[in-house]
């Protein structure tokens, strides 16, 4: 077990501290409750007019009916700003929330590039397994019928098997810092070998402490390579690693208003009251379509989901403890809408691009301020407004 330091390093724990730390944990919730009151600020803004559009970007015609087939009209800002960069070789700062589209924005160029090349080798870095997943399907359906492979390498699935995946033609390689370290410790990922490298959610892997992974990947890279660098914010800690090893990197910032202010956000008193029905009650109003409700602790959160379920409200949990499969199973049936309510910790309040959640529920309440801000991040995405809803003594 780890724990991050005050320099941000992780440290491991022994017996006595993983006690300590667990006890630590346990008790530290955020309890602000003038932050949990805010109404959304109105979402009237002109809309973005793009100066490309696909077709313009002269793309291969298989990738660009791979592209209008996937629903694709206009380019986002992300991707109508970054894709000519990315496309000549530059090298790329993109400041963009999550749900702007950045995944087509670098995923659809390098397309190209090794529609170009067959020799070009791209690896994507993402924090955690479920964001790598995520890009790796949108990979594969912008390459459907191109002969371009990917292998997703994350942790909680079998390694001997993505070692055998890698040993077969791909071009792309898309996982998490921990499992793609184990890879080139194995000899089975060599960094030699890519001249493009994609970091994803650079900040959220800063806070999940590899940035000394991420300074690793870039260095052990041929030096004549390309770096794309996503971001919802930019800290001390990354404009070094941009300054460090980026070659004139061109910026970007298309990002949205701030997280809060696309969310209407309120609390509910529970003080004397049994939690689970007012839960309960809530989530029988016809408003409440598609809710993500948080818990603090693993066992609780898969009580709860239970305890939803035998009330006849269709329910699936995601935390920890559930397996690989179980836990891409509650989120494809809470995406595709054959669940209405998915109970979850703070593993799904990241990264995570599930359209439409109507509210976000705190029903235990969070760690911190930050932890409170990712949660809520779940809905008013894409220009909508959310809800947020916090349970309070």
């Amino acid at each position: 077990m780890f724990r991050k330091n005050n320099f941000g390093q992780r440290q491991r724990l022994g017996g006595a501290g993983k006690r300590y730390y667990r006890s630590v944990r346990k008790i530290a919730v955020f309890k602000d409750v003038s932050k949990f009151i805010n109404k959304a600020v109105s979402n009237e803004t002109v809309e973005y007019q793009p100066i490309n559009s696909f077709q313009s970007f002269a793309l291969g015609q298989k990738l660009e009916l791979n592209i209008i087939s996937s629903g694709y009209k206009t380019p986002s800002p992300i991707q109508d700003q970054a894709i000519p960069h990315i496309l000549v070789g530059r090298d790329l700062v993109g400041i963009a929330n999550t749900g702007t589209g950045k995944t087509a924005a670098f995923v659809i160029p390098l397309l190209n590039k090794i529609i170009a090349n067959r020799n070009e080798k791209v690896i994507i870095v993402a924090p955690t397994r479920e964001l790598a997943i995520q890009i790796n399907q949108e990979l594969v359906k912008f390459a459907f019928g191109l002969q371009i492979f990917s292998v997703c390498v994350v942790g909680g699935m079998p390694i001997f098997r993505q070692i055998n995946d890698l040993k077969r033609s791909h071009n792309f390689v898309i996982g998490t810092p921990g499992r793609i370290k184990d890879l080139i410790e194995r000899g089975c990922v060599k960094m030699a070998d890519f001249q493009t490298i994609v970091l994803d959610e650079a900040d959220r892997m800063l806070d999940m402490g590899f940035v000394d992974d991420m300074r690793f990947l870039i260095s052990a890279m041929p030096k004549d390579r390309q770096i794309l660098f996503f971001s919802a914010t930019i800290s001390g800690e990354i404009n070094k690693i941009i300054k460090d090893y980026l070659n004139d990197p061109v910026s970007i910032s298309v990002k949205t208003r701030d997280t809060a202010s696309a969310v209407d956000q309120d609390v509910v008193r529970v003080k004397d009251v049994n939690k689970i029905d007012v839960l309960h009650n809530l989530l029988t109003q016809p408003e409440f379509s598609k809710v993500l409700v948080f818990g603090r602790t693993k066992h609780g959160v898969e009580r709860l989901s239970g305890d939803l379920t035998k009330r006849g409200i269709k329910a699936e949990s995601i935390h920890g403890n559930k397996n690989h499969g179980q836990r891409q199973r509650a989120l494809r049936s809470f995406k595709d809408n054959s669940i209405r309510v998915l109970v979850a910790t703070d593993v799904a309040a990241r990264g995570l691009d599930i359209p439409n959640v109507s509210h976000v529920i705190n029903y235990d309440l969070p760690g911190s301020y930050e932890d409170y801000i990712h949660r809520i991040g779940r809905t008013g995405r894409a220009g909508k407004t959310g809800k947020a809803l916090t349970f309070i003594d």
